[in-house]
């Protein structure tokens, strides 16, 4: 094998966007990666049946953002000649917070919105180009193989029609998403997973697309996003309207405990509930629309891989086969494209010795790290819906947070801060340095605005 490309064979189960992105790291470091999806997918899919959320609204944080234009230089253009927006997030974000409006000025955090469809078909493509990479769809992995050693050498896959076939491979990637095997596959082989840790979100998501003035043109907003933030347990009606590629805008609605109508009329009402007047009044003007879908599917769901003593070589899963976020928080992509970034480290450290003994133990280790922040993020806010039983560390997280949201719709530097830390450019030590933490703990009550 060269230096260049030492290994042979990388198998990604599952080609939807943590595959794809996970692929094309691989391509720098296999001679073959084979992406086997069960989906009757090419090169023109966007989102495909089994990944139902990809009709709903979707952020890219800045970090994400980032590190798929590194991966995919000209990405960004490409991206924003479809019309999709590239914008300063405090210039461009319509943001209310539970207590009012956040400051409409730069943050010097950029952003790009986009719908999940164009975003995964533009990916697929270039992918796909790559001559190292083969599509095999409408394949279903049905267990790993292992060799002497114990080491992961390949999985069986079967298509509909045809007999088990077995795959060799170097490495074997899960990135088959929160329908994932995984556990059930290593269970078989005899090694335990600790239980999966979830946390329920109770929200239900409505969306739909519909028409948005050109961006030049008189008619358009002064904003590429409005958002109301869902806060427990006073604001239990949310949404976001995403100003997206092709003139159009995504809406989607959330409701806690309760769903979003699909009716048009009811759909309006429900934006018209909501505190934020600016998604029912785009909602209103629209003359062309998509149709309207519904996602319940949002629990918080955590496989903890990391804590597997006896994990196998040559195996590892990234995505939601390994953490699933409530979306509500925007943080999915971002994570899945910081994990292949992740990995393109791990293996570029490899690459001198040749040797992938040992790796896969340590990247799931380090997955564990990486996906703790975002986790306890998302979690300390849904566990804030229940009355009972809310740990000590969450209730601390919702009443630092409400305090800090009071002083941030007053103070622009505590706003830059929070936009960076929630874009994952920024640690989160930056909301509780002393300077900010002051503000935090003098700050006095106030209504929302």
């Amino acid at each position: 094998m060269s230096t260049d490309r030492p290994w042979g064979k990388a198998v990604v189960i599952g080609g939807s966007y943590a595959g794809l992105v996970t692929a094309r790291v691989l391509a720098d470091f296999f001679h073959e990666v084979v992406l086997v999806e069960r989906d009757a997918v090419d090169e023109d899919t966007g989102v495909h049946p089994g990944a139902p959320q990809g009709y709903h609204a979707h952020a890219m944080l800045a970090r994400g953002g980032q590190i798929l234009e590194r991966l995919f230089p000209g990405l960004r253009e490409e991206l924003r000649e479809a019309g999709a927006p590239f914008f300063d997030y405090g210039e461009g974000i319509d943001y209310l917070l539970p207590v009012g409006l956040a400051p409409r000025q730069r943050t010097g955090v950029a952003i790009q919105t986009f719908t999940r469809d164009e975003l995964e078909r533009r990916l697929r493509r270039k992918v796909l180009a790559l001559p190292q990479v083969r599509l095999m769809p409408s394949t279903r992995c049905t267990e790993l193989t292992r060799d002497s050693s114990g080491r992961v050498s390949g999985v069986m896959c079967r298509s509909q029609s045809d007999e088990p076939v077995q795959l060799a491979a170097d490495l074997v990637v899960d990135a088959s998403g929160r329908s994932s095997s995984l556990t059930d596959w290593l269970d078989a082989m005899g090694i335990t997973v600790p239980p999966k840790r979830t946390v329920k979100a109770k929200v239900t998501y409505t969306s739909m697309n519909f028409d948005r003035p050109a961006a030049n043109d008189p008619g358009h907003p002064g904003f590429y996003v409005a958002y109301q933030m869902p806060f427990a347990p006073t604001v239990p009606r949310a949404g976001v309207l995403l100003a997206v590629e092709r003139d159009r805008w995504t809406c989607s609605l959330f409701g806690f405990e309760e769903q979003p109508p699909t009716d048009d009329k009811g759909y309006l009402e429900f934006a018209e509930s909501l505190d934020n007047p600016r998604l029912a009044e785009h909602i209103a003007r629209r003359t062309v629309q998509e149709p309207t879908r519904r996602y319940t599917s949002v629990d918080n769901q955590w496989r903890p891989f990391h804590a597997v003593g006896n994990w196998p070589d040559r195996l590892i899963a990234v995505g939601d086969a390994v953490c699933v976020f409530n979306p509500v928080y925007g943080q999915g992509m971002t994570v899945a494209a910081m994990e292949a970034e992740l990995l393109q480290t791990m293996l570029e450290q490899c690459r001198a010795s040749g040797r992938l003994d040992g790796l896969a133990r340590g990247f799931q280790k380090k997955v564990g790290r990486l996906v703790l922040g975002p986790w306890t993020l998302s979690t300390n806010s849904d566990l804030m819906w229940s009355p009972k039983g809310q740990p000590l560390a969450a209730r601390f997280a919702h009443w630092y947070n409400t305090r800090l949201f009071r002083v941030a719709v007053k103070d622009v530097a505590v706003w830059r801060r929070f936009v960076r830390v929630v874009n994952m450019v920024g640690s989160p030590a930056l909301l509780f340095h002393p300077s900010v933490a002051l503000k935090v703990l003098t700050v006095t009550s106030r209504r929302r605005a």
